[in-house]
């Protein structure tokens, strides 16, 4: 799973599969690229960090 934090500080969970890329695109900005929900294909979004979390571990 890599759980994403949004620059206002929200936070969703997506997993692994689903993410094509993280990048810093021509803006300065950090960005990931992801399949949709009905992998139609992909989308980018803006985001402020990222974290890939280990299986296995409950986190709070």
């Amino acid at each position: 799973m890599i759980k994403y934090t949004y620059p206002d500080g929200t936070h969703c969970y997506r997993a692994l599969h689903t993410v094509q890329a993280v990048y810093t695109n021509e803006e300065g900005k950090l960005v990931s690229r992801a399949l949709k929900a009905d992998q139609s294909g992909f989308y980018t979004f803006e985001i402020k960090s990222f974290e890939v979390l280990e299986a296995g571990v409950t986190y709070n």
